[in-house]
């Protein structure tokens, strides 16, 4: 007696497929379960080398517009948008060892070059390591670079670094501000 059982698959192209298609399912399903277990060493790896141990971090915020105060107007002026910007770490920099312009504008730095360069990410924020010592912090503008403090030494934008700490400082970029 002789029994025939129907074939399994009609051609042997829908044979290859369905295999085909099984494989690749499977490669996916490694693939993302894969992905899905990262160590969890490894986030806090990358925390750790994104921390400055010491060295100065802070925020870069830019004002514009009015922002005098006004008695038809209650709502207080705001903090300013924060902005990416390339900002120079320079040694402690006096008035009288730079040509100032205007509106905290420093046309040339002369022979003054930065110790450190960083950029503020989209949320204004950078952070940079460097020594114990005084510095200047500057950003650049379109129109140049720009700090618009100082203290009673007309030292520009002066900032202390301490061992074992971060300074913290908030760069407001105001030039396009009236107050």
């Amino acid at each position: 007696m002789h029994t025939h059982s129907a074939p399994a698959c009609r051609s042997r192209w829908a044979c290859n497929a369905s295999a085909w298609l099984v494989l690749v399912g499977l490669l996916l399903g490694v693939v993302y379960s894969a992905s899905a277990q990262k160590p969890v060493h490894r986030k806090a790896k990358t925390r750790k080398s994104v921390t400055t141990k010491q060295g100065i971090c802070g925020t870069v915020t830019e004002k514009r517009g009015n922002h005098m105060p006004s008695p038809d107007d209650p709502r207080p002026a705001g903090d300013g948008q924060p902005v990416v910007r390339e900002v120079l770490i320079f040694p402690l920099l006096n008035a009288s060892q730079v040509d100032m312009g205007e509106n905290g504008f420093i046309n040339s730095v002369r022979t003054a070059k930065p110790v450190k360069t960083v950029k503020s990410d989209s949320a204004g924020k950078f952070c940079v390591s460097l020594p114990a010592g005084r510095y200047t912090v500057v950003v650049r503008e379109p129109k140049g670079l720009y700090a618009n403090l100082s203290d009673t030494q007309n030292n520009i934008f002066p900032v202390t670094v301490k061992a074992g700490q971060n300074a913290p400082v908030s760069v407001i970029i105001s030039h396009s501000a009236v107050f």
